[in-house]
């Protein structure tokens, strides 16, 4: 170390050199060019914020009025319970079943009024596919007297499990999907997979642990 070295860093005091002048000036411009950025971000957040808000608004406002127009949750100590559970505790699985009763009005789908009423659940006339019936939180669709225990079932499981429900079911699907394990217990006789199609509809969809459970209850699995 020579002498003028020392001296600096014995005083704390190190020069300033162009190069150092230059970069606060980089520092400086890059600051201003980052305000801008973040004004960018903020106004971009704002918009979808609202549209956010927009959306909600109109699935709710689908949803509500449904559940009122069908009188869905009566008056009684259960009718009450449920409609506590399904806006707090199952929040997420109403909120996905609201879209997807949305959905189903979009394509002119109707309500069952009838079937609805104080049954703590909004059926949809129509379904997805003319062979099932499929259910998301709240929302039945395509059901009918041989096949509606079977459906309340999985509503019951949404309710018990709350926010946990889709996620365990999605990830059943995927693991049975890439691993398939139900092949070492599958009836192979009376359902053989012998079709890429099979797989799905009769290996993947009937073992997966929540049609399995309601399959007990009612219902056959399709062979």
């Amino acid at each position: 170390m020579s002498p003028v070295e020392g001296r600096q860093v014995r005083s704390g005091r190190p020069l300033a050199t162009a190069d150092t002048v230059e970069g606060a000036g980089d520092v400086l411009a890059d600051g201003a060019d980052g305000s801008h950025l973040g004004d960018g971000q903020l106004a971009g957040g704002t918009v979808g914020l609202l549209v956010g808000a927009a959306v909600g608004l109109l699935v709710g406002g689908v949803f509500g009025w449904a559940i009122a127009s069908a009188r869905v949750y009566g008056p009684d100590p259960k009718g009450v319970l449920l409609f506590i559970v399904d806006h707090t505790w199952s929040l997420l699985n109403t909120v996905v079943g609201a879209i997807y009763l949305a959905a189903h009005l979009v394509f002119g789908h109707s309500l069952d009024r009838a079937t609805s009423q104080h049954s703590c659940r909004v059926n949809v006339v129509e379904g997805v596919s003319p062979r099932y019936a499929t259910t998301i939180g709240t929302v039945c669709a395509g059901s009918g007297p041989g096949i509606q225990r079977h459906e309340d079932v999985h509503i019951l499981q949404a309710r018990i499990l709350g926010p946990l429900y889709i996620p365990l079911v999605l990830a059943n699907y995927v693991l049975f999907t890439i691993a398939p394990v139900w092949l070492l217990y599958h009836d192979h006789t009376n359902a053989p997979i012998n079709r890429f199609t099979r797989y799905f509809e009769i290996g993947v969809y009937p073992h997966v642990w929540n049609e399995a459970i309601a399959y007990r209850v009612q219902g056959t699995p399709p062979r």
